[in-house]
């Protein structure tokens, strides 16, 4: 089986267009982290400044103290908020070059799998032993690479079912903190 330049001119647009598709996808998912962080910090200056009027304009240490409390639940819950949404965003990017990583790797698969059957076809007499073993050892390759990708596929579930439980536990934290913070006692005038 010989190989022509037209095959080799083919196979090189074909990565080409994969390459090009990958970076596609990985210049998406970096925007819309980056268009993510200019909301975050515009919303973060504008919080910080009406924060600090209202605590410049508080009568006393208690007036600070309770501003500063109702700002706490807020402000964790935003946080908890914006690390969800970094990671919705890593994740379905990761999910996107996932799906053409592994579409290129079943092209892939297709192309070795019927280059070793027309070698098959075409060996000499007497190496139907050695053509069994290819064959055998092609698909127990196959089989490995199918279940490191389910496993993690598993893992991927896993770390979200973690990790949106973190953030549940962390927002109830913060609320109960919130509600427990002792109040500051008022001084006689």
């Amino acid at each position: 089986m010989n190989t022509t330049p037209e095959q080799f001119v083919a196979a090189g647009k074909a990565n080409l267009e994969t390459l090009v598709e990958l970076s596609q996808k990985t210049f998406e998912g970096v925007e819309k982290l980056l268009e993510l962080n200019l909301q975050a910090v515009r919303a973060t200056l504008a919080e910080s400044a009406e924060q600090a009027k209202a605590l410049l304009a508080a009568k006393d240490a208690q007036e600070v103290f309770a501003l500063q409390s109702a700002y706490f639940q807020p402000a964790a819950e935003k946080a908890s908020s914006y690390g969800r949404q970094v990671y919705e965003i890593t994740s379905a990017t990761q999910a996107e070059v996932s799906k053409l990583v592994e579409a290129q790797f079943a092209a892939t698969q297709q192309k070795v799998a019927a280059l070793v059957d027309t070698a098959i076809k075409n060996a000499p007499a007497g190496t139907e032993n050695a053509a069994a073993l290819i064959k055998s050892a092609m698909t127990a390759a196959n089989n490995a690479v199918e279940n490191v990708q389910k496993a993690a596929k598993q893992a991927v579930g896993v770390a979200e079912a973690n990790f949106e439980a973190m953030s549940q536990s962390a927002n109830q934290a913060a609320k109960a903190a919130t509600a427990a913070a002792p109040k500051a006692p008022r001084r006689a005038a």
